[in-house]
């Protein structure tokens, strides 16, 4: 045995324990404290032994290393060394395994900084680990009754003094003893609440769900956020004795004595006073506490009182006013006079009962009320409507959780929320304590951010993040079933008999819809029934997509759209009007998301959608060679017009769409639709190269039935190089422009065209020739007389 002075174990001490000037491990001790030191014997195998440094100077092997202390004491580092073979001379020398080193006051700085990013989370904290100590020993006295004899009521109480900046917390639960106190308070992160779950997992006869709430045994040391000192006093009935647990924020110690004040003496439980730092005062004031309470800690199952101060009226009597009593002496000495009262209001202090209302999502949907599910929605997001439609469930198997969603009746003021995340709609609940209202982008996608509802789960950690929910599966899977039942939901309201619920629906949320098909694609069969449009058989009712696909012609294919800034310029278009003649259906896509949402679609039910303002529109009545002989007959006049306008136009077609319209402009197949082209034209930062880019090829779509095209034909044949004929043809051109919704690049230009071709038209067309010889001769007369003026001959030189 190796024996160690205590010189040799002082100077071991003061170089650090270094592992490399020292092949042995120690951790700091004091004169009693047992020191691991390690020692290899042999080639052939492997072990350590433990020894304690004694006062005196004796050394003592141990045999266990179970039987050393080392709660109070952090190990600097554990050396395991394996020998190797001895017939292996040229073996790798052994690897050293050491245990991290910690710091507790750095560790403690850590958790109590770093972990929680609000401090209003103390309170809710402290109030779950007393409901634990309450559920514990409710779940202890079935077996044990005689743990409830010294206090019967199951509560927690919660006290302020404002003055001093002390809160209070009691709770009449389980309690610790001395031993309980340095395990579970004295080891950071260790969760007694962990452990007493582990033992019923262990136990045979513990069967049954279980609500315990903290087990990861931080949510003691959050009292640190807003304290410099905190005292926990408890009594456990397995013990006899009050013990005083102290410590102090960023120390690497505390102290425990027994309690031996009377007046602090409680029959069962636990006491939390917190000495709140000097900027945390405030959470001492009786009426944030309460509203603490309300917010995270309302449906905890155990009764929550607050100290607070209450008041009621009473009349006293009040003394008069000489000169008044003895007017009234004068007035009436007969009389009785009678005593003058005034009302009062008379302070005290009371305990209040905090969190009243029970949970309505933990109660069967079968026994819920439509007004109790109306009611609880008003109060929990201070609406004054009821909701359009509401939907309870729980949710089992892989993540367990349960909810109520809700779709309010109006949008919110201002609209903004369809970009906004943080709309504070969804209210996330870790077994009934309120985690926080930010998570929306987390449980549900940016375009169902109207819903709103309560989301309870079992599962999540109860000091669950951003970043936590983020990286989550289980959220993963919470977002999937709440998206879900969110469609069902909406989908209930589109089916109902009042058409009107589901019209005030899509006025209010039909653009968080439109959006859903642009951001979720995953989504998009269930997305698709639920959207309404205009269209041209039916200007001023709502149809969907189902309704259109019912109406389609037998012969019909496709679903058929145009894009404009409202219905009546839709219904005007000139693209509308062979399609008018077949009396096909086309959907009005008037809201400028509406689009882009099509586009993302881009199939109903296998048919496609087909913008009608695109070149090569087909309509199904293709005539292979009448079209054949029209190109014969209307090429040269094609070729003409192209080579007039050079590249405005990519090309000049025969227009298989027209009627009445001589021309029309449509857009590339791949390019902005000239609703598009007009929607990026006004956004503030848009950009000009990538519009020129976007806005693609335009092919020139002429009628060969409208006279002026056989006007024009005739005259490329006859007159090419007219100039007249010419200037139709750019007229024309920029006439097309305008009705086929483009916007021309020279306004001033077109109107002044416009004019010159009125001119040439209504020269004439209501005077008779001798009103025109007449005027004209009085043109030529209407001189002005002009008197000369007399000028005199001035000599040089003259200053006149």
């Amino acid at each position: 045995m190796h024996r160690l002075s205590r010189r040799s174990v002082s100077s071991i001490l003061r170089s650090g324990g270094g592992a490399a000037r020292y092949r042995k491990a120690v951790a700091p001790i004091s004169s009693s404290t047992s020191v691991p030191i390690f020692d290899s014997v042999g080639v052939d195998e492997s072990r350590s032994r433990w020894y304690s440094v004694l006062p005196g100077g004796r050394s003592v092997a141990i045999k266990s290393s179970n039987q050393v202390n080392l709660k109070d004491s952090l190990i600097l580092g554990k050396r395991y060394e394996s020998a190797a073979a001895a017939s292996d001379a040229s073996a790798t020398p052994p690897a050293e395994r050491y245990e991290y080193q910690a710091e507790v006051s750095r560790l403690m700085e850590l958790i109590v900084n770093s972990l929680y990013s609000n401090k209003e989370v103390f309170l809710r904290e402290l109030i779950s680990n007393a409901s634990d100590a309450l559920d514990k020993l409710r779940f202890l006295s079935v077996t044990d009754p005689e743990l409830l004899k010294e206090a019967a009521d199951l509560d927690i109480r919660i006290q302020t003094d404002k003055d001093n900046g002390i809160v209070t917390i009691t709770d009449t639960g389980i309690g610790m003893t001395q031993q309980e106190l340095v395990d579970c308070l004295g080891t950071i992160a260790q969760s007694g609440t962990a452990k007493f779950l582990k033992a019923l997992k262990d136990s045979k006869d513990a069967g049954g769900d279980n609500n315990l709430i903290g087990q990861f045994g931080v949510g003691f040391y959050s009292a640190f956020l807003v304290s410099d000192r905190v005292v926990v006093s408890t009594k456990s009935p397995k013990s006899g004795k009050q013990y005083v647990w102290e410590g102090e924020a960023n120390a690497s110690s505390y102290t425990i004595r027994e309690e031996t004040d009377p007046e602090k003496l409680i029959p069962r439980g636990t006491r939390l006073t917190l000495y709140l730092k000097r900027d945390d005062k405030g959470f001492a004031h009786p009426e944030r506490i309460q509203k603490l309470v309300k917010n995270y800690s309302q449906f905890v199952s155990f009764p929550i009182y607050t100290w607070q101060e209450r008041g009621y009226t009473k009349e006293v009597e009040v003394d008069e006013d000489p000169a008044e009593a003895k007017s009234d002496e004068q007035d009436d000495k007969t009389e009785q006079k009678k005593k003058k009262t005034k009302t009062v209001v008379e302070k005290y202090w009371d305990w209040e009962l905090t969190n009243e209302t029970q949970p309505i999502w933990l109660r069967n949907p079968k026994e819920v009320t439509t007004e109790e599910y109306n009611e609880f929605y008003k109060k929990t997001f201070n609406e004054y409507l009821d909701p359009l439609a509401s939907s309870h469930f729980p949710t089992e198997g892989e993540v367990e959780f349960r909810s109520i969603l809700y779709v309010p009746a109006v949008a919110p003021m201002g609209k903004d929320d369809v970009i906004n995340t943080k709309t504070k709609n969804i209210r996330l609940y870790v077994k009934r304590v309120f985690i926080s209202e930010d998570f929306d982008g987390e449980l549900f996608p940016r375009y169902l951010s109207f819903v709103k509802g309560v989301v309870d789960s079992n599962d999540l950690p109860l000091n669950v993040s951003r970043e936590i929910l983020q990286e989550s599966r289980l959220v993963r899977i919470m977002r999937k079933r709440l998206v879900r039942k969110a469609f069902d939901m909406i989908l209930g309201i589109s089916m109902s008999e009042n058409r009107d619920d589901y019209d005030k629906f899509w006025e209010n949320f039909g653009k968080h819809l439109k959006l859903g098909c642009i951001e979720d694609r995953e989504n998009h069969k269930r997305l698709a029934p639920l959207l309404r449009f205009f269209s041209s058989q039916s200007e001023n009712e709502f149809i969907s997509l189902d309704e259109y696909v019912e109406n389609m012609k037998p012969e019909q294919k496709d679903i058929y759209y145009i894009a404009a800034d409202s219905v009546t310029s839709a219904k005007n278009t000139p693209f509308l009007e062979k399609l008018t003649e077949k009396d096909l259906e086309v959907l009005f896509l008037v809201d400028p998301i509406d689009e882009i949402a099509i586009q993302n679609l881009k199939s109903y039910k296998e048919k496609n959608f087909v913008d009608i303002s695109k070149e090569d529109l087909d309509l199904g009545d293709k005539n292979e060679e009448k079209e054949k002989e029209m190109k014969q007959e209307f090429a040269q006049t094609c070729d003409w017009i192209k080579k007039r306008l050079g590249d405005k136009v990519a090309s000049v077609q025969i227009s298989n769409r027209l009627s009445s319209s001589p021309c029309v402009l449509a857009s590339g197949k791949f390019g902005w639709s000239a609703n598009m082209e007009r929607l990026m034209k006004a956004q503030a930062v848009g950009d000009t190269s990538s519009l020129e880019f976007m806005r693609g090829r335009r092919v020139f779509e002429i009628n060969p039935d409208h006279p002026i095209i056989r006007n024009l034909s005739v005259a490329s044949k006859s007159s090419p190089n007219d100039e007249d004929a010419l200037r139709a043809i750019d007229l024309l051109y920029d006439a097309a422009l305008v009705s086929s919704g483009f916007t021309p690049e020279n306004p001033t230009q077109l109107g002044g065209k416009i004019y010159e071709m009125m001119g040439m038209a209504l020269s004439g067309k209501w005077s008779t020739p001798i009103e025109e010889a007449s005027h004209a001769d009085a043109k030529l007369n209407n001189t002005e007389t002009i008197e000369a003026e007399v000028v005199e001959p001035v000599e040089a030189g003259s200053q006149k």
